[in-house]
């Protein structure tokens, strides 16, 4: 008989402590990191996945060599003023990603230049 009561309160107890951990999980999430760490490009070529960590840690690179829009503190997406389609002000967010990502690489000998080396997902 205390068997069967033993696992009632043993039940009983595993529920409280999943909920109670459930509770603590959600109640207190992880800091968010003050720099982004991934962004995935939804391009008609594919997904591209961009690593902000190598960029900065490997590359020495700041965010003002990416982000040239940097003169009122806020950073912008690129989306934010590049369009899918260009004009003669402003480069389409394709050419505009081609030229700054792409002509990085080739000037400094470094990262990926083939299509299917950045749009592989």
């Amino acid at each position: 008989m205390s068997s069967k009561r033993d696992l009632q309160i043993a039940s009983l107890l595993i529920i409280v402590l999943l909920i109670a951990g459930i509770t603590c999980y959600a109640a207190f999430p992880p800091p968010s990191p003050e720099q982004p760490v991934r962004i995935m490009f939804q391009t008609s070529a594919g997904k591209v996945l961009f690593g902000h960590a190598s960029h900065i840690g490997e590359y020495d690179l700041s965010c003002k060599d990416c982000h040239h829009n940097l003169d009122d503190e806020k950073t912008y997406r690129c989306s934010d003023c590049h369009e899918k389609t260009g004009d003669d002000d402003m480069p389409s967010l394709s050419d505009a990603f081609h030229t700054k990502c792409k002509g990085c690489h080739e000037d400094n000998g470094s990262g990926p230049v083939e299509c299917n080396s950045c749009h592989v997902l």
